[in-house]
């Protein structure tokens, strides 16, 4: 983590409040000129003086459905002559040399549309704020570079962290998009269940991929690099059926994040948890043998018992149930009863979990 962290503006600290707000007659807009190359010069002094050349692009996004930059967004999101009009190229983790990052920064002091966190590991990053704010962070004091700025007629101002620094501690464990998630995916598409997988290549933006079991490798291989997957079901045969604005409206089965090509999920962000994913991250904290306990749920008509185990139904069929012949499970348990029982196995295509009371005790 960056040690020495500094917010360069064009705005004189002496022109603040007392609540820290600028007061003074600078525009919170780019010039789109000298003060705009002098925030560039900076930054690449500070480069300079920390030995950064290349810088990885993190959280990429485009400008969405609404847009609160003060200057109108381009067609390209500012990404033109940087990357290809499809964006290839341009995805979390991509690197960058420090022209092309800088060129980045000048479409974000725009407010053309494109966003995205510019790092060097641990040692170097910037981040572009609302209206002209820009922090660099270095893990060295870079003295040169604080004074390369001043003569630039710009402000730097020590920080005790960037408020864009990354923050994706949200509850829960990320799914990765592994061999794992490509089972179950197919399994899901050929059960009638999945029929469109969502990429999210960047954020505010998605390329969908109508799926069958014979198109999933071709979409698998042509995937951006560390996206986030949705997968959906088909499309609804109501002809005004839409997908909803509104994140909380949609019923998505399941996500994922691509991991890099080691097998090594490095993307930080997150996707929105699904039933399924909070199923799949229960799942992973079980094995074969392992002793749980839980609570009989259900007693099926056709002979298998379902037991909550902590949020997650699994099930026990009646040969489990007890050593001696039964024809019933209500012969040997309840619905409401509290019991112990061994997992048999951990189905992680199909999220099953069969259970075998008997194995957990000689008495049954």
């Amino acid at each position: 983590m960056p040690r020495f962290v500094h917010r360069i503006t064009k705005y004189d600290p002496a022109d603040r409040d007392e609540h820290g707000h600028y007061t003074g007659a600078e525009e919170p807009t780019s010039d789109h000129g000298a003060v705009e190359a002098a925030y560039l010069r900076s930054i690449a002094a500070f480069a300079a003086a920390t030995g950064t050349d290349r810088l990885a692009i993190r959280e990429p996004q485009i400008a969405g459905v609404a847009h609160f930059g003060l200057e109108p967004t381009l067609g390209d999101h500012g990404l033109g002559g940087l990357f290809p009009p499809d964006l290839s190229g341009f995805h979390d983790g991509a690197e960058v040399p420090l022209s092309g990052a800088l060129e980045l920064v000048r479409a974000m002091l725009r407010d053309h549309g494109v966003w995205c966190r510019l790092e060097a590991e641990d040692g170097f990053a910037v981040h572009v704020g609302w209206d002209q704010y820009v922090y660099v962070s270095s893990d060295e004091p870079c003295e040169s570079a604080l004074e390369s700025t001043r003569a630039l007629g710009l402000f730097p101002e020590r920080l005790p962290a960037s408020p864009y620094e990354p923050d994706f501690d949200e509850p829960g464990v990320q799914r990765p998009a592994d061999d794992e998630f490509w089972a179950r995916l197919r399994w899901s598409v050929a059960s009638g269940q999945a029929a469109l997988l969502e990429e999210g290549y960047v954020g505010n933006a998605s390329r969908w991929h109508h799926l069958t079991e014979n198109t999933l490798p071709a979409i698998r291989a042509r995937l951006t690099p560390r996206a986030m997957l949705t997968v959906w079901p088909g499309l609804s045969a109501d002809v005004d059926a839409a997908l909803p604005l509104d994140v909380a409206s949609r019923r998505p089965l399941f996500t994922a994040v691509l991991p890099d090509s080691d097998g090594v999920l490095r993307a930080r962000w997150r996707t929105d948890q699904t039933p399924s994913d909070r199923d799949w991250a229960f799942l992973k904290t079980l094995r074969r043998g392992q002793i749980v306990t839980g609570v009989v749920t259900v007693i099926a008509d056709f002979g298998v018992t379902f037991v909550d185990i902590g949020g997650f139904t699994a099930m026990i069929n009646i040969p489990e149930l007890s050593w001696r012949p039964i024809s019933y499970p209500s012969e040997v348990v309840s619905v409401g009863q509290r019991i112990t029982a061994e997992v048999l196995a951990v189905d992680m295509v199909r999220e099953r979990v069969p259970l075998s009371l008997k194995r957990a005790s000689q008495d049954v």
